[in-house]
């Protein structure tokens, strides 16, 4: 038998607790280099703050994908896990900007690091089982829309997450710290607002989305539960050798658009506050440095109200085109963007330089989920998904370790580092052409 097809607003329900959870992790991407640099990090060294998180996600993806794919309970198999992380972020997230109230635990800096290291990892926790809960739970013919629906979802939700230190600001919330404080009222406020909306998102998710029992699971994937009783102990090294080939061609593509993410992240902010408001804002704790950090938020905001409007044409446009092209167009169209910024002077004509990164962010949260699950044994979906997030985190990695090296090399110039990620997005297009999909998946 074939998964049955789902209504509009039951694929919808799937995704709706990555609203949140998306709202949480843009705050961080958005306003973590801006608080350690508040708390006493350098510029030089702060990539290395930033490892943490991907070096977390490398070794908490396949266990929970593992786990998941073994987990049978009333709430289901990945529910359990993505209530369990969305508790754990919310907890991390009311406590990182707070960092310089707990110096009788640690000093300032290291307990913000340890909440990013808390909070990122829980958020692997969350997300690597919504992927697999759409594998799960669609069939062929809506998987362009389910996945494509998830990156329309995410990139709301990163929309209001990037703007939130910015809206509050606007709003008359202090947006500079107040006399013997680090962090600014605007940052601290906004993670509290985000972490109380990504319970809330996520408890949508697990009442109103009932996933298929063992017996349903086994019927549509044309699993013999009888045969499973036979225990056959696969080895994660195993389950990486037998790894489809189109596993390692997405994952060669994920590398080069994952570590130019990476180096934007890390580098945006210092890179804006110098090539756009220059000496005033040398100091972490001034006014242009600030201004810089909430306009930062404006253009993560932007690229992700342009990905989110792309995210829901990219099922007819690569109905159209095929999903290679669309992929591969999005991503050199984002290394573009991504390049031009180190022409750019003006606050206001970043927007435009930002508008591409936002294609290819579509296309890097949509094209290789929808193009890797179709190979993938449904009986090991989440496991795959896990080891697949690896192809996230390496490159997450290697960029955080390269990124200081870089910026020394280019005489602490951080716009360079942007123009870098440019061109490791161009490759990431043109590997796109490489990969060889699996054709009977396409619909």
């Amino acid at each position: 038998m074939e998964k049955p097809k789902l209504n509009f607003w039951q694929i919808w329900n799937l995704s709706f607790g990555f609203l949140g959870v998306q709202i949480g992790y843009s705050l961080q991407n958005g306003n973590t280099s801006r608080i350690l640099e508040a708390l006493g990090a350098d510029v030089h060294s702060i990539g290395y703050f930033w490892l943490a998180a991907p070096l977390a996600g490398l070794v908490v993806q396949p266990i929970i994908g593992l786990s998941s794919d073994k987990t049978w309970t009333r709430l289901g198999r990945r529910i359990p896990f993505i209530f369990g992380g969305a508790i754990v972020s919310a907890l991390a997230m009311f406590f990182m900007p707070n960092a310089e109230n707990f110096t009788y635990l640690l000093p300032p800096l290291v307990f913000g690091a340890t909440m990013l290291l808390l909070m990122d990892t829980s958020f692997n926790v969350t997300m690597q089982p919504f992927r697999a809960l759409v594998g799960d739970m669609v069939n062929d013919e809506q998987r362009n829309l389910g996945y494509s629906l998830q990156s329309a979802l995410i990139n709301f939700g990163a929309v209001f997450g990037s703007m939130l230190p910015w809206i509050l600001a606007k709003a008359g919330v202090a947006n500079v710290p107040a006399e013997g404080e680090k962090v600014a009222a605007s940052v601290i406020w906004s993670f509290y607002i985000g972490g109380a909306i990504l319970l809330i998102t996520v408890l949508w998710t697990v009442f109103r989305t009932k996933e298929y029992g063992p017996k349903e699971h086994a019927l549509y994937n044309k699993i013999d539960l009888e045969a499973k009783e036979t225990k056959e102990k696969t080895s994660i090294f195993k389950l990486i050798g037998n790894a489809p080939k189109i596993f390692w061609q997405l994952g060669f593509v994920q590398f080069f658009s994952w570590f130019a993410l990476f180096l934007m992240w890390v580098y945006t902010t210092r890179a804006i506050a110098n090539q756009v408001w220059g000496p005033e804002a040398i100091d972490p704790k001034s006014i242009g440095f600030n201004e810089a950090g909430d306009w930062t938020g404006v253009l993560f905001a932007f690229y992700s109200a342009v990905a989110a409007i792309y995210s829901l044409l990219i099922p007819k446009i690569a109905k159209s085109l095929g999903r290679k092209k669309t992929y591969s167009f999005s991503l050199l169209l984002g290394g573009i963007g991504l390049m031009s910024m180190f022409l750019v002077h003006d606050k206001n004509i970043l927007l435009l330089s930002i508008s591409g990164v936002g294609l290819a962010w579509a296309a890097i949260l949509a094209m290789p989920y929808a193009m890797l699950s179709g190979s993938l044994p449904a009986d090991k979906m989440g496991v795959y998904m896990g080891l697949f997030n690896a192809t996230i985190t390496l490159p997450q990695i290697a960029a955080g370790i390269l990124g200081s090296t870089l910026i020394a090399f280019f005489g602490g110039n951080p716009m360079v580092i942007i123009v870098i990620a440019g061109v490791s997005m161009l490759t990431a297009g043109l590997a796109v052409f490489f990969v060889k999909e699996n054709l009977s998946t396409v619909k």
